[in-house]
């Protein structure tokens, strides 16, 4: 005899096939545990021991944004649990922790558990390279909610710094000068205009290559964005920095002021590195504002270290040996928190 469907079931929420995706990614999100753990993943909170009396807890929350659009029309999902820990990695990083746990937040209309398995592999990938735990999180089924075929993917981050050695930025002042470090794509942001431009102005699809490069699109566009935290880390492990920033959404405009004290503002020469074609494309098949290109995406740099001019070149020899590709792209002026692009 037929087994009868469960009435929650026939309404789209799968139970059954919730705990079975969740009990086959529990070895997987064992692997993340680090010393600090007291729970195991499937309880009803996370236990994690506190750090001592001198350490001041930082914590983030973001999301993958429309980014998942692109994984979703690719099939590919392995990359965007990555993308997710390695932004909220370095929003912590600017003030200089590093990161203790992670909790996770999905949610779809329909649960696959094959999709749900990559992105929890992605999760963990990029907790096992950062030292930070998959501590747990929630993963809803909500039919009605969400397009069919289609998840969110957010989360926050908990992360420890000395308060001797927390980076405020209120130290920066004029004559410092800008490290950049690359990104490795568009990073988290910029999404929402850039799948426009390429997918309904330009007609291009996820598989086809993108003009000026030998990369497809989905190659280009589900890049994993980038974790910061080893060569910033080495960085202040010898010298002191002034001040960091995520070059996120808001670009360049909206994140260095975020830092800066009063005073000061900060000058940014653009012809310091080569912009990948990705934005090339975006501006002109667009119709893109130069200015409003360097306010939503990254342009190539994705983190921003701010030293005195005395420790540039220290910290431009410690950067590459740590593997990254410094370029110093700009400096502290006189001025009130204003980015000036050059």
């Amino acid at each position: 005899m037929k087994e009868k469907k469960s009435a929650y079931a026939a309404a789209g929420v799968d139970i059954d096939e919730m705990m079975s995706s969740l009990t086959s990614v529990k070895e997987m999100v064992k692997q993340t545990n680090t010393d600090g753990v007291l729970s195991s993943i499937g309880s009803f909170g996370g236990l994690f021991k506190s750090p001592g009396a001198d350490s001041i807890l930082v914590s983030s929350a973001d999301g993958v944004g429309t980014k998942l659009k692109v994984a979703s029309m690719a099939g590919i999902h392995d990359t965007v649990g990555q993308d997710l820990i390695n932004h909220c990695v370095n929003d912590i990083l600017v003030q200089g922790a590093k990161p203790l746990f992670f909790m996770d937040y999905l949610g779809t209309a329909k649960l696959k558990g094959e999709v749900f398995k990559d992105v929890v592999k992605g999760l963990c990938t990029a907790c096992i390279e950062n030292g930070c735990t998959l501590l747990g999180g929630e993963t809803a089924e909500m039919p009605g909610l969400y397009p069919e075929g289609e998840y969110d993917l957010v989360g926050t981050i908990v992360g420890v710094v000395d308060k001797d050695k927390i980076v405020t930025g209120e130290n920066i002042e004029e004559g410092d000068v800008l490290i950049g470090l690359p990104s490795s794509g568009l990073h988290t942001n910029g999404y929402s205009l850039a799948r426009k431009v390429i997918f309904e102005d330009a007609g291009l699809g996820v598989n086809d290559v993108l003009p000026g490069t030998d990369r497809t699109v989905a190659d280009i566009l589900l890049a994993v964005h980038k974790s910061y935290l080893k060569p910033a880390m080495a960085v202040m492990e010898e010298i002191t920095v002034a001040g960091m920033a995520h070059i996120t959404g808001g670009g360049f405009c909206d994140n260095i002021p975020r830092i800066l004290p009063d005073g000061v503002g900060i000058e940014v020469d653009k012809s310091t590195w080569k912009v990948p074609e990705i934005y090339n494309f975006i501006r002109i098949e667009g119709n893109v504002d130069c200015e409003e290109m360097y306010r939503v995406f990254n342009m190539g740099i994705g983190f921003v270290m701010i030293v005195s001019e005395d420790d540039v070149i220290k910290a431009l020899e410690i950067l590459t040996e740590a593997g990254e590709r410094p370029t110093v792209i700009g400096k502290v002026v006189e001025g009130e928190k204003v980015v000036t692009l050059v």
